[in-house]
């Protein structure tokens, strides 16, 4: 699928986002769409779970933007889009009480064309970052990271068992 063909689409798939219009959705998208990003624990399937979820998140980040961050890739049915997401934590999401801060997100969307329309967005974002940038994880780098990761036993040496992973065992 040419580039030009593309544009219109994810144009209109950010529109939907930045304009807090759920139903623009149905504009882009197919009605069994499949929708995947890091808050998802599984696929969201059918459009309608999207507008749920945009809604909460619209509840959650009132001004909420999706902005184009680079150029498009397309190649046969698969579009590669890089965007910004941005908005103002205003209202609980996930556990976390409103915190005032702006969170600016690089993310890419990956996405399959069907019938000229979006049948499966997967979403690839940092949510560790998101998280620091809400205040509700410590930075990295940090001494409270360092210790939350101990505490979750990242960076803790396994206790050397005999025979194990030594030179010239061929267990």
């Amino acid at each position: 699928m040419p580039r030009m063909e593309v544009d219109p689409l994810i144009d209109a798939w950010e529109a939907a986002w930045s304009g807090r219009d759920k139903d623009a959705f149905r504009q882009v998208c197919i009605g069994d769409l499949h929708f995947e990003d890091p808050l998802s624990k599984r696929p969201l399937l059918g459009v309608d779970k999207l507008e749920a979820r945009a809604a909460r998140l619209w509840k959650a980040f009132p001004d909420m933007r999706v902005e184009g961050a680079g150029p498009r890739l397309a190649q046969d049915d698969h579009v590669a889009a890089p965007i910004r997401i941005v908005g103002t934590h205003r209202s609980p999401i996930a556990g976390i009480p409103p915190t005032g801060r702006t969170v600016s997100l690089h993310a890419i969307c990956f996405c399959e064309v069907r019938h000229g329309l979006l049948g499966r967005v997967r979403v690839f974002y940092d949510l560790h970052d998101a998280q620091v940038q809400l205040g509700a994880a410590p930075e990295v780098g940090s001494a409270a990271e360092k210790a939350m990761r101990v505490v979750m036993g990242f960076g803790m040496r396994a206790p050397k068992l005999p025979g194990l992973f030594q030179p010239g065992s061929n267990r």
